[in-house]
């Protein structure tokens, strides 16, 4: 997700319509649901918030067991996941970049 970290709002949702990967679709589905909650409880506009920041942390884990031959299982693990989205109705700030002194 360090693709749309740091972008518009709205830039980050155009951008994740149209990545090829399984989870941009429901990441998307999240910041659209996180500008609504803006909205609609902040009486922020939609045009001035940006992702402060994003995190996708380690969720619930399924376990099972899968049947396999002469009595044996293997475990199937089902994963979850913890996605954290910061709106924030600022235009983040870019760090300026450390000079190197020559010695």
């Amino acid at each position: 997700m360090n693709a749309v970290r740091g972008l518009s709002a709205e830039a980050a949702i155009v951008q994740l319509r149209f990545m090829k990967r399984i989870a941009a679709l429901p990441v998307c589905k999240l910041i659209e649901s996180g500008i609504a909650n803006a909205e609609q409880n902040n009486k922020v506009k939609r045009e001035k918030l940006w992702i402060k920041s994003i995190a996708v942390g380690d969720g619930l884990t399924l376990k099972r067991w899968k049947p396999r031959a002469m009595g044996r299982a293997v475990p199937i693990r089902k994963r979850a996941s913890h996605v954290v989205v910061v709106l924030s109705d600022k235009a983040p700030v870019k760090a300026k970049a450390k000079s190197k002194s020559a010695k």
